[in-house]
């Protein structure tokens, strides 16, 4: 099975972690008879030579071993091993570069990953030659997939049909094979992926896409199982909508109850325990994993369709199976992040999930909330009613708080505070409570004396004391409560050179005394020690807030502003806009940002142009292209439209259009931010007041 396998060079290569001389041990332990050790070396596979996708020399030269090995009957788990082979040949490179334009028009997505959209998130496409040469060697391999689709292993038969499909040159050959092995097939999940395979055939190879479709709207009706209806219907949503019925909602629903009173499928085999990321995605897996998919992929072929995805939605949520209601709640995450709607009556149907028996259940429910903030709202009562019975859950004395109460606390909902306080009341306080305050506004006033007692008790050398502070300053800052300024003083004087994040932690203590204003006037000496240091820009901002001295802090700022490209220019520009018209020194240098090369750093220039003179046309021009250069940049710019008022009327196009827009301007694929669904609502808050102001 191994043949030649020593005589490869993998020594001379490298895949993730350096040297690939390792790679013979994984891919003999894809075939080893002790399940664990499989699973590591399926792991291995993933987390090292196809590391996050990529493929290096040594990932091509695995490409033979991998095809040997799915052909040896007596190899268990080879469904995983063809999976491997069809990430490794592109996944669905090609139905992303189908869907490439879906963003819209004229805008850049941000980096994956990168949550502020300042560009810096990781991303390499350096090994393109070798995706192309992979997947090349796949499909010069893929006839091997056809004597796959028979198999005796049922997850080896789920498997083959995305691989038939993405690397057979013979699409004709393809759609016989799947409607072949469709007649033959007993087993429910392999008909589903066979379902799969030919919808993504006709998305693929407009060749077969008429008959493809054809068979899917065949398979829409009885006397085929409730479940592959299903799977059909969500095929045809994403080929070919046309052709779905006009009760598409009601169908669907109707078939999800029906395949909920059907009897499930065996279990799934238990799974090994072992520390790996395949074993962890594997009993992360939802208890209906099957119908997780079949909904998944009609919500996402569905897309902008929400009035029917709401409808789906509480449909689902509305039904007496537990599996199918949770399957619900983990699919409305998808939907409120990426589109604009009316959600009140999902989000109300999400709260009843909370009084559920199932855990399981309760767990994606509060997820979910969790990252609604104030959309959360129609949940509320529910969302209070758990915390309130449950003191013991709150979060005290563990690291973490209770995502119950900071989903009430992102709500808003002033039903938070008293159990904010006990928790702060407690020998360990979670640092995720100070974040959790700043969302509660003026109810959350009764809660500052204890946060500021906390806050003096953050150790001053410690590795954790930035993580410990930042988030009670930032909760102070919000509350503006300046009998904190001696706690906070604690921490500049006593802090050690050495300690790790100083310079952050510096900052945030000078932003917090910015926030106390004219309260905050004792802290005026160190303030002023801090301008020449690495904190000068911060220090500045605040001692203009305490003080108002534009004579000291005005060179300062103007250093900031002329450091482009290190972090410092877009606060120091920042800074001065709130300084507004007494900085007009700073002008020129302004203008000079406004032209930078990085759009953060243009967008705060032409902010503090607008705040200091008052000049709508070269603030505008810089508006404009920040807008569709990058998404992140409208909070900040619509903020400033506001400011203007009349004056913004040129640009109010951008406004209408974003209003109109359907998707959310931080929506993209492959992630998304904690914040995405809060800074869109936002945005959206910001864009009907300049347009209510002109």
């Amino acid at each position: 099975m191994f043949r030649g396998i020593d005589e490869v060079g993998w020594a001379s290569m490298e895949h993730a972690y350096g040297s690939a001389e390792d790679v013979p041990g994984l891919l003999r332990g894809l075939a080893a008879a002790n399940p664990e050790e499989r699973e590591r070396a399926l792991d291995g596979m993933y987390g090292a030579v196809h590391h996050q996708g990529d493929v290096y020399d040594s990932t091509l030269a695995c490409i033979p071993f991998l095809f040997e090995l799915v052909t040896h009957a007596e190899v268990p788990d080879r469904g995983g091993i063809v999976e491997l082979l069809v990430s490794i040949g592109g996944g669905d490179d090609a139905e992303e570069d189908d869907n490439a334009g879906d963003d819209e028009e004229g805008v850049t997505a941000p980096v994956r990953g990168d949550d502020d959209g300042d560009g810096d998130g990781d991303g390499d496409d350096g090994d393109g030659d070798n995706r192309a040469m992979a997947r090349a060697a796949i499909r010069a391999g893929a006839a091997a997939f056809v004597g796959l689709v028979a198999d005796e292993d049922p997850e080896v038969r789920r498997a083959v049909p995305a691989a038939l499909v993405r690397f057979l040159d013979e699409p004709e050959r393809v759609l016989g094979l799947l409607r072949e092995r469709l007649d033959a097939e007993e087993e429910g999940g392999v008909r589903l992926a066979l379902a799969e395979g030919i919808g993504l055939l006709a998305r693929l190879h407009a060749g077969v896409t008429a008959p493809a479709v054809d068979c899917l709207t065949a398979l829409c009706t009885a006397p085929h199982d409730p479940g592959l209806r299903l799977a059909a219907l969500g095929q045809l949503a994403g080929c070919a909508p046309d052709r779905l019925p006009a009760d598409l909602v009601p169908t669907v629903v109707a078939l999800l109850r029906a395949r909920s009173r059907c009897a499930r499928g065996p279990e799934e085999p238990e799974r090994t325990g072992t520390d790996t990321l395949v074993g962890h995605l594997r009993r992360m897996r939802p208890a209906d994993e099957e119908g997780s998919q079949l909904l998944r992929t009609l919500h996402t072929a569905l897309g902008s369709r929400t009035a029917d995805r709401i409808a789906l939605l509480e449909g689902q949520l509305t039904g007496e199976d537990a599996a199918d209601r949770c399957n619900a709640v983990w699919m409305s995450a998808g939907l409120f992040r990426e589109w604009r709607a009316s959600y009140e009556e999902p989000i109300a149907l999400i709260g009843e999930q909370l009084a559920s028996d199932e855990e399981r259940l309760r767990y994606a429910a509060v997820s979910v909330l969790e990252s609604l903030f104030t959309l959360a709202a129609p949940a509320a009562d529910r969302l209070a009613a758990l915390v309130e019975s449950d003191p013991q859950a709150w979060g005290s004395g563990t690291p973490t708080l209770s995502r119950p109460l900071k989903a009430l606390a992102r709500a808003g909902d002033p039903r938070a505070v008293p159990a904010l306080a006990q928790v702060l009341t407690q020998p360990v306080v979670p640092n995720e409570v100070g974040h959790a305050i700043e969302y509660l506004g003026p109810a959350a006033a009764p809660l500052a004396p204890l946060l500021r007692q906390r806050l003096g008790e953050v150790p001053l050398d410690s590795r954790e004391t930035y993580g410990r502070a930042a988030p009670l300053l930032s909760a102070l800052g919000r509350l503006r409560h300046d009998a904190a300024v001696p706690e906070v003083l604690r921490l500049l004087h006593g802090a050690p050179g050495t300690l790790s994040l100083r310079d952050s932690l510096v900052s945030a203590l000078a932003g917090t005394l910015g926030t106390f204003g004219a309260g905050a006037r004792t802290a005026t000496p160190v303030l002023r020690e801090l301008l020449d240091g690495p904190s000068a820009v911060p220090a500045a901002a605040a001692l203009w807030a305490v003080e108002g001295d534009l004579t000291a802090v005005l060179p300062p700022l103007m250093r900031g502003l002329a450091e482009e490209g290190t972090g410092h220019a877009r606060p120091a520009a920042e800074a001065l806009g709130r300084i507004g018209p007494p900085a007009a020194a700073a002008l020129p240098e302004l203008r000079r940002l406004a032209e930078s090369a990085e759009v953060w750093e243009r967008t705060a220039a032409a902010c503090a142009l607008w705040d200091i003179a008052g000049d709508p046309e070269p603030v505008l021009r810089v508006f404009r292209t920040a807008w569709h250069e990058n998404a992140y940049t409208r909070g900040t710019i619509a903020a400033c439209l506001v400011r203007m008022g009349g004056a913004a009327e040129p640009v109010h196009d951008l406004v209408h259009a974003e209003l109109a827009a359907p998707r959310r301007h931080r929506a993209r694929s492959g992630g998304y931010g904690s914040h995405d669904i809060l800074e869109d609502e936002r945005l959206l808050r910001d864009c009907r007041t300049v347009l209510d102001a002109a």
